[in-house]
């Protein structure tokens, strides 16, 4: 359903977008502002950077065995990648027109594939990973719905932010979750 690709310069415009939704900001903790100018250059530069992945993903429309569409529908990026201690932290946006729909469970299983299991398959290229033992994140909690898709997918609570975000004129909290490798194997067991 959905295919991981480097971002790219011309996801600019798609990566402002994003920027511009208010209730994507107020969920996921987004308070910086940012010129289209940086957000130009942050396209075109990121996926070069030291220290973290940055993956546009797409919808992937193939029709006849050709890719006729990858216009980028959010972003997932593994960041403050430490490969002493082999963890990242894990990061997802979606564009509203696409939340809900399933994209961003699979965008997450990919990437944890990659992160854990070392390879993973972009544009059909084969891409090592990094072999981390621990992916982990955190949720806000006005955002219910991101943590439950979170646990279904195995990263469990470890602790809780108090009052770390700014919400409107109270506060939100925020939970720290993680996955670690053999947990995300157990959890392909199962499946």
């Amino acid at each position: 359903m959905v295919r991981l690709r480097p971002i790219e310069a011309r996801d600019a415009d798609r990566m402002w977008e994003s920027l511009q939704d208010p209730e994507s900001n107020r969920l996921t903790g987004t308070t910086a502002a940012f010129t289209r100018d940086q957000i130009d250059e942050w396209s075109a530069t990121i996926s070069d950077r030291d220290g973290r992945y940055d993956w546009a993903i797409t919808a992937g429309a193939v029709r006849d065995g050709q890719l006729v569409s990858d216009e980028m529908i959010g972003e997932i990026v593994l960041n403050d990648l430490d490969e002493d201690a082999r963890s990242a932290n894990l990061r997802l946006a979606l564009l509203p027109n696409y939340r809900g729909r399933g994209y961003g469970r699979e965008a997450i299983f990919e990437v944890l594939r990659f992160a854990f299991e070392g390879a993973t398959d972009v544009e059909g290229v084969r891409h090592e990973g990094p072999r981390l033992h621990r992916v982990s994140l955190d949720v806000l909690s006005i955002n219910p719905r991101a943590r439950m898709l979170y646990e279904s997918l195995g990263f469990r609570e470890e602790g809780r932010l108090r009052d770390v975000y700014r919400d409107g004129d109270g506060w939100a909290d925020a939970t720290v979750m993680s996955i670690l490798e053999d947990e995300f194997r157990a959890g392909l067991g199962a499946s």
